[in-house]
C-alpha cells in the first residue's frame, strides 16, 4: 500500500537492525547471560561468582586508569592555579562524589586537611590565656597539700570565645614547668597543657630542633620511622608520618598527622600545630596500631628575641592511643612520658647549640614584613595584655 515515507522507511530500518552484527552480538550475550543464571542454582555458583568479581576488578581498574590518564591530560592543559579553581567548582557541586573519587584514585584533599589560620589564632589566644591563668596561680597559690584547679571562667580572657568550660587540675609542678589536665567530654580520655620556661636555649633553635625530622631520629631513641610524606605548596603544611615504640608489651604505634608552623614576629609567638589524618600513601599496617586521634599545638613566646636564650612555652597535647589499660594507667603514661619527652627535646636542643650540631632552620632570619598572619588592629586591642602583670615563677 501507498503510506508516508516513514512509514516505508520502518520496514527497511527493522530489517537491517535484524541483520545488524552488534544486534547479533547482543542477541548471543543475552543467551548467554541467561544461562549463567539458569546455572547460579547448580555447584557452579562459586565459580561463576569469582568470575564476576574479577570482571569488575578488570573494569575497575580501567575506570581507574582512564581517571589517570583524563588528570594527567588537564594536568598539561591547566595551569596549577586553573586546576584549583576547576576541583573547588566541582566540589562545590558534587562534594560526595569528590571525596569519592579522591579516595578511588589515592588523591590526598589539601582543601579539607590542612591547617587553618584560625588554628593558628586559637593557639596563640590559649598562650595568652595560660599567661594570664599562671600570673594569677603565682598570685593566689593553694596550701600545701591542697590539689590546684585553675578555671578560665574566674579570669578575665581577651575573647569571649576562648573561655573554656571545665576547670584544668594540676597534676605536677616542677621547678621548669606545670602540667595540668582535663577531661575530654564524652571519652574516658584527658587532654593535657604544659607551661614552661626554658633560660638555656634560643626559642628558635628549641623550634627548629622539634621541626628537624632527621635530627630527631639521632635523639629520639622510640622513633622507628619519622619521614614528611607530602607538603601542601599554598600554605607549607606537611604531612608526616611516625611510628614510634611504646612500652611493652604494647604494640608500636603509627600515626599520620599534618603539621603546620607559623612565626609572628608582631606579636612575638612561635606556633606548631598538628593533628591526626588520613593519606592513601600510608595505608594501615597491620604490625603497627594506627593512632587516629591526636593533636597537639605548641606555642613559644621568647623572653627577648628568637636568637637569644629563654622563653616561655605552651604545649597542649591529646590523642588515643587505642589501649586497653584503664584509665588511671594511660593517665600516668602520658603525665610521665610528656615531661620525659620535654627533658629530651631540652637536651637534644643543648646538645645541638654546645656540639654545633647542624640543625635545619625553619625559620626565616629576616622577618620584617613576611608575616603571613597579622592581626588587624582592632584584634590587637582586644587580645593584647600587660607583660607587666604577667609575673612567672
Amino acid at each position: 500500500g501507498v503510506g508516508t515515507g516513514r512509514e516505508v522507511l520502518l520496514p527497511g530500518w527493522s530489517w537491517a537492525l535484524c541483520a545488524c552484527p552488534v544486534t547479533t552480538m547482543l542477541r548471543s550475550l543475552s543467551t548467554a547471560i541467561v544461562a549463567l543464571v539458569l546455572r547460579w542454582r547448580r555447584p557452579a555458583g562459586p565459580r561463576l561468582l569469582s568470575l564476576l568479581a574479577s570482571h569488575c576488578s578488570f573494569v575497575t581498574g580501567q575506570r581507574l586508569r582512564r581517571a589517570q590518564q583524563i588528570a594527567q591530560l588537564y594536568s598539561n592543559l591547566y595551569t596549577e592555579h586553573a586546576r584549583r579553581g576547576l576541583w573547588r567548582r566541582l566540589r562545590a557541586r558534587h562534594a560526595g562524589a569528590c571525596r569519592l573519587m579522591a579516595a578511588l584514585g589515592g588523591v590526598f584533599l589539601w582543601e579539607e586537611a590542612r591547617i587553618r589560620d584560625d588554628e593558628l589564632y586559637r593557639s596563640a589566644e590559649e598562650m595568652r590565656n595560660m599567661e594570664m591563668l599562671v600570673g594569677t596561680l603565682n598570685r593566689f597559690r593553694p596550701e600545701a597539700g591542697q590539689s590546684c584547679c585553675l578555671d578560665p571562667r574566674n579570669t578575665c580572657t581577651a575573647s569571649s570565645d576562648a573561655v573554656e568550660r571545665q576547670a584544668w587540675e594540676m597534676v605536677m609542678e616542677r621547678k621548669q614547668f606545670r602540667l595540668w589536665r582535663q577531661p575530654i567530654e564524652g571519652t574516658n580520655l584527658y587532654q593535657y597543657r604544659v607551661f614552661g620556661t626554658y633560660t638555656d636555649v634560643s626559642p628558635r633553635q628549641f623550634f627548629n630542633v622539634q621541626l628537624d625530622t632527621e635530627y630527631r631520629k639521632k635523639w629520639d631513641a622510640l622513633i622507628i620511622q619519622l619521614d614528611v610524606i607530602d607538603r601542601d605548596p599554598v600554605t607549607g603544611c606537611e604531612v608526616v608520618h611516625w611510628i614510634t615504640h611504646f612500652p611493652y608489651p604494647m604494640y608500636p604505634r603509627d600515626y599520620v598527622y599534618v603539621r603546620r608552623y607559623h612565626v609572628d614576629e608582631e606579636n612575638n609567638l612561635m606556633i606548631l600545630v598538628s593533628r591526626a589524618v588520613e593519606h592513601p600513601n600510608v595505608p594501615e599496617s597491620p604490625e603497627f596500631v594506627r593512632v587516629r586521634t591526636y593533636q597537639s599545638q605548641i606555642v613559644i613566646r621568647p623572653h627577648s628575641s628568637f636568637d637569644a636564650n629563654g622563653f616561655d612555652y605552651l604545649l597542649t597535647y591529646s590523642d588515643n592511643p587505642q589501649t586497653v589499660f584503664p584509665r588511671y594507667c594511660v593517665s600516668w603514661m602520658v603525665s610521665s612520658g610528656m615531661p620525659d619527652f620535654l627533658e629530651k627535646l631540652h637536651l637534644a636542643t643543648l646538645q645541638a647549640t654546645n656540639m654545633e650540631i647542624k640543625v635545619k632552620d625553619h625559620i626565616p632570619r629576616h622577618l620584617e614584613g613576611s608575616s603571613e598572619m597579622k592581626p588587624s588592629s582592632e584584634r590587637k586591642g582586644e587580645t593584647s595584655c600587660n607583660r607587666g602583670q604577667m609575673e612567672y615563677a
